[in-house]
């Protein structure tokens, strides 16, 4: 099965959502884009974005900590208030930057199944306690339609404790590639285990899918680990080298593989293209 709008595909009755990674349902789509989450909010899809934390303790949806990057302002994000940052524009097509106002807004009109991912970028000590209340204030109304998720697991016990409504997700992957390295399998295997069952209490796993597939064959099965522990688990970032083509020979193999595993959802920035290939494979 695939959706209209390819939101999901299908394994042995097993719905994988696929999510649009930086508000992309394909690669050519503005970075950040709020007419793409608009149509993801219609239809219940599920999509990330980035945020970076301000100095009044509000957020910008972007990803890099310097504005230069993404936009036409300069400077250290943290570093700027609202109003100094409403005269910046994306570099891409010259938009406005979106705040966390505004993300309140807009959730408002949200379809029941939408969810949308707050990938924290900045650790708890730069988001600190106005960051916190800045959130509780403006998202205090939301339940499923919204999961925060991060890196440092100070932060999301933070969000636990000020938005406990709120879904959690964190990303150990960077921590269990070093130890997968230095310790090995075994390792990886209780250090996941104390992450699933730590004080961050997280809904969802963010795991890099080449380390879900390397896992696998080295004999953990990390989906299932967390699986067995009652959270969801997002495979990230998976992208066709050439997506009008589909799935070249190495990609169905490891794509495949990754859909055999049974994830939850799959973070890609051409959900269409991926749905399209799944389908043409498939039947063949």
């Amino acid at each position: 099965m695939v959706s209209d709008l390819k939101i999901e595909v299908e394994t042995e009755g097993h719905a994988v959502r696929l999510k649009w990674h930086r508000l992309r349902r394909r690669l050519s789509d503005p970075l950040f884009s709020t007419d793409v989450m608009r149509t993801g909010f219609a239809i219940g899809a599920s999509m990330e974005l980035d945020l970076r934390v301000r100095a009044d303790g509000g957020f910008v949806v972007l990803h890099d900590d310097e504005l230069q990057g993404e936009t036409t302002g300069h400077g250290r994000i943290s570093r700027k208030d609202l109003d100094e940052l409403r005269d910046a524009r994306m570099r891409d097509g010259g938009r406005d930057l979106t705040f966390s106002e505004d993300l309140a807004a807009m959730l408002q009109s949200a379809h029941p199944d939408a969810l949308l991912q707050f990938d924290m970028k900045d650790d708890y000590e730069t988001v600190g306690g106005k960051g916190i209340a800045h959130l509780a204030a403006h998202f205090h109304t939301m339940t499923a339609s919204v999961i925060v998720s991060g890196h440092c697991l100070d932060l999301i016990v933070a969000v636990k404790q000020k938005l406990p409504h709120l879904l959690r997700g964190i990303d150990p992957t960077d921590k269990l590639i070093a130890i997968y390295r230095q310790d090995g399998l075994k390792a990886v295997e209780k250090n996941l285990l104390d992450d699933l069952c730590g004080p961050a209490e997280p809904d969802t796993i963010y795991l890099e899918w080449s380390l879900l597939l390397q896992a696998a064959r080295d004999g953990l099965d990390m989906v299932s680990l967390c699986r067995s522990e009652g959270k969801r688990v997002d495979a990230w970032t998976f992208n066709l080298e050439n997506p009008a083509l589909g799935f070249n020979d190495d990609e169905w193999r490891d794509f495949a593989t990754l859909m055999a595993l049974k994830p939850d959802q799959i973070t890609t920035d051409e959900a269409a293209a991926t749905a399209r290939a799944w389908a043409k494979r498939k039947v063949l």
